[in-house]
């Protein structure tokens, strides 16, 4: 099948392309283009020249796994100087998405139509890349310099009639018959002749780029990508003629390209696409139907957990023991739905039918007819036996049965049942209605269909869902206890709270082990038995009243309005419980808490994979970006890890006397 296919309406030539699935820039799609270009140039018969793509989509960007091999085909900013060059009007004839390198094709075209539908972007700074085949200097000169700013720093896709307001496009098509009003518009764009983009003068002024770079400040820290987008466009305003803007860009992009940033973000891209293939499983295995969900829990989690099913269009029946709490969080559920509304994410009757799916109750009777079951309730085994002995009676045959356990063996879990074959984990992080990561947890007995059946759903209510293995804390939490344990120990040698915390916050993450303590609540897990001597300085701050955020005073104090300041007390405390466990403070280096912190961390992803208890190395960087708020621009701790070098890591875990895995040790070798 040829990639790029002629063929000609009267005096107009149309080239289709035809790449399954999204017609990327393949080098054979991008000769195809150039032959095709040619070919209307040297035909007297054409007049002018429409480039269209079949399937779904025009061309959405460039072929990414292209990427870092060595070239083949014509270079892509070559085919794009054939077209604008050309002598006779190219129109490109858009419907599905223009991204990126597709955009960017169209730029060089000399006139633009598509249908309503349509949405166009330059969505590369997302892999912290910019658009570097002239986007960046030909956007300016259609839509302007804010337009071009907002659309390459946050990489959003704008609508055609959006794209036909600022300048981006000609001409709507109707929605099924782009095909002919296409070739009729080039008919209209024969008499006026090509169009160069590249001889319009840019728009406006450079205002808006640092409004931008003060808008999301917070949003780009530690990442490179936005700023050099608005770079490259500021560029477009400075030099009028746009080969000089063209080299700044392409300076720019190859400075991208080469760094590391860029490479997590593309790794991470393929990684999370990865995360949703489920290894040794039948690629024809059928999916169990869920018609009906039953979330067993009403409180923070399982109100979470709720309303992803409820935003999907899927009934669920939400049990409580007590009126009062089950009041509550259906309120709460209520509550949050009108707060998005009033953002405008939802209308008023949006709300109404979504609250109109839930059925609250008070009986566990009341989920036999449900297809998924969800408990989440108190992270007890004991509790949670009960309530799976309970369901096994309750719930019709087939039913998939889920704990949302986040550290419990879901093995002995499934063993409360008759039924262990349909009992698996799935773990939704807090908050479970905006959180995007689910790790599905496969136990031994665990059916190949319900383990499917928690993935395909995972992805219908928008997470990316990741299958784990049973062991204590599964991938996430199992990694974040090798992160405490050296936090918690560095505060005894030294370190005070805020040097660690802010290490973390420089490093890229939200926020840092003893800040993530104070949001959690201090106080969870304490044994509120004031007559015991604290164990360790978390109870010793318990003792003195510091809860953390909930009440004003943890690790640190905080105003009304939560913001933290380091806390007099909270430091006494944590020297007095250092000088009364005989410990010498010393010096430590921000350099020694990141090898302490997260060395091991990387150490026990090894050892998770050693075990098969993560697919892939991927899967683990994708929990802990979407789970954790690692920093995507670092791409997880597995590929973190390769960037700073096993031999580096083994080290430095052997002079911490960590137990170091021998695949990690193999790599150093």
């Amino acid at each position: 099948m040829q990639s790029v296919t002629t063929s000609q309406d009267g005096e107009i030539l149309v080239l289709s392309v035809n790449n399954p699935p999204v017609n990327a820039l393949s080098w054979h799609v991008r000769q195809g283009i150039s032959d095709g270009i040619e070919q209307g140039l040297k035909d007297d018969s054409v007049k002018a020249i429409v480039i269209r793509c079949e399937g779904q989509t025009f061309i959405a960007g460039a072929d990414i796994t292209e990427f870092g091999k060595p070239p083949q085909g014509p270079d892509f900013n070559a085919v794009l100087n054939t077209i604008e060059t050309a002598t006779k009007p190219v129109i490109a004839a858009i419907h599905g998405t223009a991204l990126g390198g597709g955009l960017e094709t169209t730029l060089v075209c000399h006139y633009r139509i598509a249908v309503p539908s349509a949405m166009l972007g330059v969505p590369e700074v997302k892999l912290g890349l910019l658009p570097g085949a002239g986007g960046t200097q030909r956007l300016p000169r259609l839509v302007g310099i804010e337009q071009a700013a907002v659309m390459t720093s946050l990489g959003e896709p704008i609508s055609a009639q959006k794209a036909l307001d600022t300048g981006l496009i000609d001409k709507l098509a109707g929605e099924d018959s782009l095909a002919a009003d296409a070739v009729a518009f080039a008919r209209e764009c024969v008499a006026k002749g090509p169009r160069h983009t590249r001889d319009l003068p840019v728009k406006g002024d450079t205002s808006i780029i640092a409004k931008l770079e003060a808008e999301n400040a917070r949003k780009w820290k530690g990442f490179d990508a936005p700023y050099a987008n608005l770079r490259c466009v500021a560029a477009a305003a400075e030099n009028p003629n746009i080969e000089d803007g063209l080299k700044f860009e392409r300076t720019e992009f190859l400075k991208l390209m080469s760094g590391s940033q860029s490479a997590a973000q593309r790794h991470m891209f393929f990684a999370e696409r990865q995360a949703a293939k489920i290894d040794g499983l039948p690629k024809d295995t059928k999916l169990r139907d869920i018609k009906k969900v039953g979330v067993i829990g009403a409180g923070t989690m399982g109100g979470g957990i709720t309303m992803n099913f409820l935003q999907k269009g899927i009934p669920v029946t939400i049990v409580e023991m007590v009126q009062e709490n089950l009041d509550r969080g259906v309120g709460v559920i209520r509550k949050n739905y009108e707060a998005s509304a009033a953002k405008g994410r939802y209308t008023s009757e949006q709300v109404e039918k979504m609250m109109g799916l839930l059925t609250p109750s008070l009986n566990l009777e009341d989920l036999a007819d449900c297809d998924l079951v969800i408990e989440a309730v108190y992270e007890s085994m004991d509790v949670k036996k009960e309530v799976f002995g309970k369901l096994d009676k309750i719930c019709k045959q087939g039913a998939i049965l889920a704990s949302n356990t986040s550290y419990l063996d879901v093995n002995e879990i499934a063993a409360s049942t008759s039924r262990p074959q349909d009992v698996l984990g799935m773990h939704f992080f807090s908050p479970a209605n905006v959180m995007k990561l689910l790790e599905v947890v496969r136990g031994d007995k665990t059916a190949d269909d319900v383990l499917a059946t928690a993935m395909a759903i995972g992805k219908k209510i928008g997470k990316i869902a990741v299958v784990a293995g049973v062991c204590h804390g599964f991938i996430g939490n199992r990694m974040l206890s090798q992160r405490q344990i050296p936090a918690n120990a560095l505060l005894m040698e030294g370190a005070s709270p805020e040097q660690i915390d802010n290490v973390f916050t420089d490093f890229g993450f939200p926020m840092g082990p003893f800040q993530m303590a104070d949001l959690a609540g201090m106080d969870i897990g304490w044994h509120r038995d004031t007559s015991l001597e604290p164990t360790n300085v978390r109870e010793a701050m318990c003792l003195a009243g510091r809860f953390g955020q909930k009440n004003g005073k943890g690790f640190y104090d905080y105003d009304e309005k939560r913001n933290r300041t380091p806390s007099p007390e909270a430091l006494a405390i944590i020297e007095d419980f250092r000088s009364r466990s005989n410990m010498q403070k010393r010096e430590i280096s921000d350099q020694e808490i990141i090898e302490r912190c997260l060395y091991p961390m990387v150490n026990e992803g090894y050892l998770i994979l050693e075990e098969g208890k993560a697919q892939r190395a991927s899967d683990i960087d994708v929990v802990w970006i979407y789970g954790y708020g690692w920093p995507v621009y670092r791409g997880g701790p597995m590929f973190w890890g390769d960037l700073e070098g096993a031999k580096k890591i083994v080290e430095s875990l052997e002079r911490q006397g960590v137990k170091v895995a021998e695949s990690l040790k193999a790599k150093a070798a």
